[in-house]
């Protein structure tokens, strides 16, 4: 993955919900878990974990969907449904942003995929580390440093 020329904007579907990155992003993934493969009506969900403070929604006000939980709010247009990004719970400092909602999402490949447990048998994706689920959570601080060493 090429750094990316920045700020770099990007929409919902529709454009009613406009955002804006101005950092780098510290890891990339695909998720192939079977909650992932429904909010996305794909095999896999993409992300792109954005320091908090480098992200902005800019235009409109994106809406709770999907997840309603305790653990993470996926955010979504409320107009054409997008699901743009999705926020965890406690983990404040990064937004993981849906990388195709970008105006150029050409950029992007995973570096890590998860829930490969869960992965529908002919899905592949050229991420360089694999999980059963998540990686342990000992795991990220290698893996983030991996993945801008990389970059």
């Amino acid at each position: 993955m090429a750094k990316l020329a920045l700020p770099m904007e990007g929409s919902c579907r529709c454009g009613r919900v406009r955002l804006r990155i101005s950092a780098q992003p510290i890891l990339t993934m695909a998720c192939h878990c079977s909650g992932c493969q429904k909010m996305s009506a794909s095999a896999y969900s993409l992300s792109a974990a954005i320091p908090a403070q480098g992200f902005e929604v800019t235009e409109g006000e994106p809406v709770i969907g999907g997840l309603h939980g305790p653990d993470a709010h996926h955010y979504h247009c409320p107009h054409c449904k997008s699901w743009m990004f999705t926020r965890p719970e406690g983990m404040d400092w990064f937004v993981n942003l849906r990388p195709t909602m970008l105006d150029d999402a050409k950029w992007f490949s995973p570096f890590i995929e998860t829930y490969t447990s869960e992965k529908l048998p002919w899905a592949t994706t050229s991420a360089v580390h694999s999980y059963e689920t998540f990686p342990p959570f000992e795991a990220y601080e290698g893996l983030v440093r991996e993945f801008a060493a990389r970059n």
